[in-house]
């Protein structure tokens, strides 16, 4: 018979399961991983803050999404790391510091879609009305849209823990390697109709929006691309809208795929480990993707280094 601990202040995380032999290699891979991600982020960040040439509404949206690469993945990694050194029984967290994990862990995923959504309506806009591109993406639509991407998530994910953190708890074992939603939730022995419905709805909602804006916008530009004989215009399109294609890809099947194992408990390990390379790749991917296609970055770069 299970036994119950009603309300407790703190709760036990299960963690990452590896074994003894494989615990440093893992160690060392995610202590370097969240390092480079870090240093990339930063850096990127850095340069779009101090460098006039590269204060465009597309490396703007991209210092949105380095930064929250770099939130979402501090409030993740370090804490996986101090728990691998660990027993399993001393992995203990506080209830209000799960339930801030969980915020942030929801704030990342959700934030990364609404950023790229906002960043299909940048293109969108530099390639089919590259003559208004000026009077409409102005510093005050900028705010707008930035706040627009924070500001949805953070409603969506504020009702997503309202209704979790409303239920009482008589579990105190996080089945994760972090705290989220959903195991946050399961803690609890009352009905969580409710929530269900509001998460598969906030699931729907998030997907049907972002993977139709991008379908609608980038129909569009295929349409305008086929249209025109210009090859500047064409080798324009296909330069910055695969480079923003890619790190959508990369973020939306991570996404997917954690969601989908999420529905099978018995591969619990296989999701744990997809869920942190949900983290860690995009973190990873994506200023080296923009590194890579920006000649911006790359001038920047280059007079950096010949400043040393």
């Amino acid at each position: 018979m299970e036994n119950y601990t009603y309300n407790s202040p703190t709760l036990q995380l299960e963690g990452l399961n590896v074994s003894k032999d494989s615990t440093y290699s893992v160690f060392v891979f995610l202590f370097f991983s969240y390092l480079f991600i870090i240093v990339a982020n930063v850096g990127i960040a850095f340069m779009v803050f101090i460098d006039k040439s590269l204060h465009q509404p597309m490396y703007v949206l991209f210092w949105n999404l380095s930064v929250n690469d770099i939130l979402g993945n501090s409030v993740i990694v370090p804490r996986l790391l101090v728990d691998m050194l660990r027993p399993p029984s001393e992995r203990i967290i506080s209830y209000y510091e799960c339930v801030v994990q969980a915020f942030t862990t929801h704030m990342f995923s959700t934030t990364a879609h609404t950023i790229l959504m906002i960043m299909a309506f940048d293109r969108y806009v530099a390639i089919c009305n590259p003559l208004r591109y000026a009077a409409i993406m102005t510093n005050k639509m900028l705010i707008k849209l930035t706040v627009f991407a924070w500001g949805v998530a953070f409603v969506l994910v504020g009702i997503l823990l309202g209704l979790t953190i409303r239920l009482n708890r008589c579990r105190t074992l996080i089945r994760s390697l972090y705290c989220n939603n959903a195991s946050l939730f399961k803690l609890s022995c009352e009905s969580v109709f409710i929530n269900n419905v509001y998460g598969l709805t906030f699931t729907v909602v998030l997907f049907t929006g972002s993977i139709g804006s991008m379908v609608l916008t980038y129909t569009k530009i295929t349409v305008v691309c086929l249209s025109s004989n210009s090859k500047s215009l064409n080798s324009k399109a296909l330069k910055t809208c695969s480079t923003h294609l890619l790190v959508y890809l990369i973020m939306l099947l991570g996404g997917l795929i954690v969601i989908t194992l999420h529905r099978f408990p018995q591969y619990s390990d296989y999701r744990k480990f997809c869920s942190i390379l949900f983290h860690i790749i995009p973190g990873s991917l994506n200023p080296i993707i923009y590194e890579v296609q920006s000649k911006a970055i790359q001038r920047f770069l280059a007079k950096f280094k010949d400043h040393m």
